[in-house]
C-alpha cells in the first residue's frame, strides 16, 4: 500500500523545511497511481526510517563474497544461490520471525500488476519551427505541418530509443500524439518524415529571372521610366499629385511688418 522513499531526485522535486508538504515530481506521482500506492517521503537526517534496507549489501559481502575468489561471474551466481536458502531459514532480527515465513506472507499480500506497464519518459515543451521541425537534444524533429503552427508548444516524450511529439491540446477525437520518431545518436541530425511537410509552401509559385534580359542604363531611359525601388514608392504615393503653392520670401516681410535685407543693407552702408 505504501512505500518509503529516501527523498531522491526522482521523487522529490525540491527540499523544503521540516512541516511544509513535500513537492513530489510528477512522474514519480504518475507512477504511483498506475501502480497503485501511496508515497511516503522519509524526513531528513533520518536514517531510522530506512529500517535494514542497505544492511542486505554488507549481509551479502560478508556472508558471500569475503574471503573467496571466484574464476566467473556464474560461479559467483552459484555461490549466491547456494547461500540464499540459509539465509531464508533464518530469524530475522527486527520482527524475530523466519525470513522464509514472513517473506512468503508479504508476497501473498502483494497486488497484481496492471496488463500495462508505465511508460517512463523524459517530458519537455519545445516551439515548433517554421519548417515544422522540433529542436531536442541537439538534433531535429519533423511534425505534420497540417497539424501545428508555427511557434506552438508541443510536449516532446523522450525515452532512450523514442521520441514521441504530442500536442499540449487533444483534438475532436482525443488524441495528442503528433508524430513518433526513432531517438538521433549525436547532435546535428535532422529526423524527417517526407509527408509530414506536406502543405508548406514549395516556391513554385515565386517569380524568377534567369538575368539574360539587363535592365537599361539609366541615360538610355526615357522620362518618366523610373523604376527604381524610391521612385516606385513615389508613384504610389498620393502626395506626389499634390499641388504645392508656392511664393517669394518677400511675401513673409510684409506679413511680418519686417524688412531683414533692407535693414542689413542700411545697416551697412552706415557703417
Amino acid at each position: 500500500m505504501t512505500i518509503v522513499y529516501d527523498r531522491t531526485k526522482t521523487v522529490v522535486r525540491r527540499h523544503v523545511a521540516p512541516g511544509e508538504a513535500v513537492p513530489l515530481h510528477p512522474e514519480a506521482v504518475g507512477f504511483a497511481g498506475h501502480y497503485d500506492f501511496d508515497i511516503d517521503v522519509l524526513a531528513a537526517y533520518r536514517p531510522q526510517g530506512k529500517g535494514r534496507v542497505e544492511r542486505q549489501v554488507l549481509i551479502v559481502r560478508d556472508h558471500v563474497l569475503s574471503g573467496r575468489a571466484f574464476s566467473s561471474v556464474e560461479e559467483m551466481d552459484a555461490a549466491f544461490a547456494a547461500w540464499v536458502p540459509q539465509r531464508r531459514a533464518q530469524i530475522h532480527k527486527t520482527h524475530r520471525e523466519v525470513i522464509g515465513h514472513r517473506a512468503a506472507r508479504d508476497h501473498a499480500a502483494l497486488k497484481p500488476l496492471p496488463p500495462t506497464p508505465f511508460w517512463v519518459a523524459e517530458r519537455h515543451l519545445r516551439p515548433v519551427g517554421k519548417d515544422c521541425l522540433v529542436a531536442f537534444g541537439g538534433n531535429l524533429y519533423s511534425v505534420p505541418a497540417r497539424k501545428v503552427r508555427p511557434r506552438q508548444l508541443v510536449e516532446i516524450r523522450a525515452t532512450k530509443s523514442q521520441v514521441m511529439l504530442h500536442c499540449t491540446v487533444a483534438d475532436s477525437s482525443g488524441e495528442t500524439l503528433l508524430a513518433t520518431h526513432p531517438r538521433a545518436v549525436g547532435r546535428g541530425v535532422r529526423v524527417v518524415e517526407e509527408q509530414h511537410w506536406d502543405g508548406l509552401p514549395t516556391g513554385k509559385g515565386r517569380r524568377t529571372t534567369t538575368g539574360d534580359v539587363l535592365p537599361r542604363p539609366r541615360h538610355e531611359r526615357p522620362l518618366g521610366e523610373e523604376t527604381g525601388p524610391l521612385q516606385a514608392l513615389l508613384n504610389r504615393a498620393a502626395a506626389t499629385r499634390v499641388e504645392v503653392g508656392r511664393r517669394p520670401l518677400s511675401v513673409y516681410d510684409e506679413l511680418t511688418g519686417t524688412r531683414p535685407f533692407t535693414t542689413n543693407r542700411a545697416t551697412k552702408e552706415s557703417s
